[in-house]
């Protein structure tokens, strides 16, 4: 009988001790993933583009890239690599030999070369892509100063540029020419963790949770450089630093409108839609926010504009590809059938077909015109 009691409390400490190592196995390996999923989120490194499609052949006026989701796109775009970028146009042709398209300005590279098809169409600045003057500015922030491009005009309501996640400048070279006719200076910046900008303390993004201040440090800028209100746009990763300062800033008043385009209104809706597109189970997102919540004290909840819209919100143009596989479009559609209920004047314009970003590139000439009458309605340049 004894024997017996020894045997069953052995059995009961193997099984223990087997629970405990599976549990801690499982924790660790979530863990892991989480540091993985927050690595891809929050480190500068893991989030800049690569070249991913690759030049296949080339003859007069056009180009062939490999067979890809993205060489076959609609509309214009920037085929960008190393040392060299062109502008494409429609697609001619799709077969064997790959995706032709159409080189509206530029030489594209060799064969074998590595390309990728960019939103933001032009990466140089605002007089080589468009003729514009403008001005290398430095806006200081708490981390120090940040460059930015200052595109003079007429009026004294500035449209302040705020690019996305990974991305630059450029992003707003898009829409330079539309706002400089309408009459309003643009300051196009740069926020920590940006080429030429200061690192934030850890080297990580904050995913707007303090980039927001060097958001605040732009309008005072403008504001001390003459302009009495300002315009915020803001893309993709912009939109949260833009929804953050105008929850945050005791400046918010300063803001006069608002253009979004293709707007993070809620990381966890966006980490759920990035989930689903990777095959990742959507289970496994609250351990990438716990694990990045660790790593850069970030609150999720606080950046969901649909449940915690901001304080102050000026009228705004909400722009949206309905073939966003990035941020979850469905968002930006909730935020727009509920802008009466918040007492938020939202015009909403959806791209059907239209990618991450991309609305601008599917219809440039509907998405000025778009953008030039919602800037009408605002205060008249002066």
């Amino acid at each position: 009988m004894g024997s017996s009691n020894v045997r069953r409390r052995r059995v009961v400490r193997i099984v223990s001790i087997a629970v405990v190592a599976l549990f801690v196995l499982v924790t660790a390996g979530l863990l892991g993933v989480g540091w993985y999923y927050s690595g891809q989120l929050l480190d500068p490194d893991e989030s800049r583009p690569g070249f991913p499609d690759t030049v296949a052949g080339s003859a007069r006026g056009v180009v062939t890239l490999t067979e890809s989701r993205a060489a076959g796109l609609p509309g214009t775009w920037g085929l960008v690599w190393s040392d060299g970028q062109a502008r494409v146009g429609r697609v001619v042709s799709r077969g064997k030999a790959g995706v032709t398209r159409e080189v509206l300005d530029g030489t594209p590279p060799a064969d074998g070369t590595k390309v990728r098809l960019e939103t933001t169409v032009w990466t140089s600045d605002p007089r080589t892509a468009h003729g514009l003057d403008y001005q290398e500015v430095r806006v200081p922030t708490e981390l120090g100063d940040a460059p930015a491009w200052l595109v003079p005009a007429t009026a004294d309501t500035w449209v302040i540029a705020v690019h996305g996640r990974a991305g630059t400048r450029a992003e707003a070279l898009r829409v330079l020419p539309a706002l400089h006719e309408a009459g309003f200076p643009v300051l196009d910046i740069t926020y920590r963790n940006d080429a030429g900008a200061p690192p934030s303390p850890d080297g990580l993004y904050h995913l707007g949770d303090t980039e927001w201040r060097d958001v605040e440090s732009a309008v005072e800028y403008a504001t001390g450089h003459g302009a009495r209100k300002v315009v915020l746009y803001g893309w993709s990763m912009g939109g949260a630093l833009v929804g953050q300062f105008l929850t945050r800033s005791a400046r918010a008043d300063v803001v006069e409108g608002l253009v979004l385009d293709a707007p993070v209104l809620s990381w966890t809706r966006t980490l759920e839609l990035q989930s689903r597109n990777r095959g990742v189970p959507t289970q496994l997102v609250p351990v990438a926010e716990l694990v990045s919540d660790w790593r850069a004290d970030l609150d999720f909840d606080r950046f969901d504009l649909l449940d915690h819209p901001p304080a102050h919100r000026p009228p705004t143009l909400l722009f949206h590809g309905g073939s966003d596989g990035t941020v979850p479009v469905a968002a930006s559609r909730e935020l727009a059938t509920a802008s009466k209920r918040l007492d938020w004047p939202i015009h909403y314009v959806e791209s059907p077909g239209a990618e991450h970003t991309g609305s601008w590139n599917l219809d440039p000439t509907a998405y000025a015109a778009n953008l030039t009458t919602f800037l009408g309605t605002l205060t008249k340049p002066a």
